[in-house]
């Protein structure tokens, strides 16, 4: 199975002016702040789940932290920049809050960063995305750990999934690397595109685990919550309050990398 794709480089954008078009300095920003970029999502606790992250990488990291989405759910990235902005920064790291590049990393989020920009003024470094990387492997495999996932029990490894045949090959190979070293096999299934939930259970054998390669809950979970109750099989919580030391790890690489100390 391929290895997961390379992810997009670390940029930073420019502002073209002030957002309030005043040429009075504002006070220096002693760190960059901190914004988790995240897809965003209807289901009425996806929004304070991404928001607890943030708090919660906000007080390990000692910077100014926030959530930001790109869609089905506020503040928008230009809300969060024009508190920013109000608050006396004048410069953020933008972390995107997926795990592939797909159209999300690689479309969504540089619109939504150029559009802050023009509008509030703000500096923006994009890091890189959390990735499917060896930290984000052992971030599952603590998951699995937390929820009595025991090592000879299959593990259905649930992601979104994407368009991209590039991004859906970086989960596989994820959880190629999961079935290392345990005699239970670890296999991917997608949402939104094959391979489908039913097709790969018919591979495992029970038990079963589910391990979703989500931050927050989803409606796309849901149907995999009922399946796990009416079964009696392990369901893993989202990844949630776990991924702060992911998200404070490419936020401290993005800032140091281009000087922003």
């Amino acid at each position: 199975m391929p290895g997961p794709p390379a992810t997009p480089q670390e940029s930073t954008v420019e502002p073209s002016a002030a957002a309030d078009g005043s040429s009075h300095p504002r006070p220096l920003d002693p760190r960059p702040a901190l914004v988790g970029l995240a897809h965003g999502s209807r289901h009425a606790d996806g929004t304070a789940s991404i928001t607890s992250l943030m708090s919660v990488a906000a007080a390990a990291g000692e910077v100014d932290a926030e959530a930001a989405f790109l869609d089905l759910a506020a503040p928008d990235l230009i809300t969060v920049a024009s508190r920013l902005v109000a608050a006396g920064h004048r410069r953020a790291v933008v972390v995107p809050l997926l795990f592939t590049v797909a159209f999300h990393a690689t479309v969504d989020v540089p619109e939504a960063v150029e559009q802050a920009v023009a509008e509030t003024g703000l500096e923006l470094l994009v890091s890189d995305i959390l990735g499917t990387g060896p930290d984000v492997e052992d971030l599952v495999r603590a998951s699995m750990a937390a929820a009595g996932v025991e090592p000879t029990t299959s593990v259905l490894l649930f992601a979104v999934g994407s368009s991209n045949p590039a991004a859906n090959d970086a989960v596989h190979d994820l959880a190629a690397r999961l079935s290392h070293a345990r005699p239970g096999a670890v296999r991917a299934a997608f949402g939104t595109t094959d391979p489908r939930v039913p097709a790969v259970l018919r591979e495992l054998g029970e038990p079963v685990a589910v391990v979703p390669l989500f931050l927050s809950p989803g409606l796309l979970l849901e149907p995999i919550q009922r399946l796990t109750a009416d079964r009696g099989w392990t369901l893993a919580p989202p990844l949630g309050d776990l991924a702060a030391p992911l998200v404070l790890r490419r936020y401290d690489r993005a800032r140091l990398g281009a000087e922003l100390r």
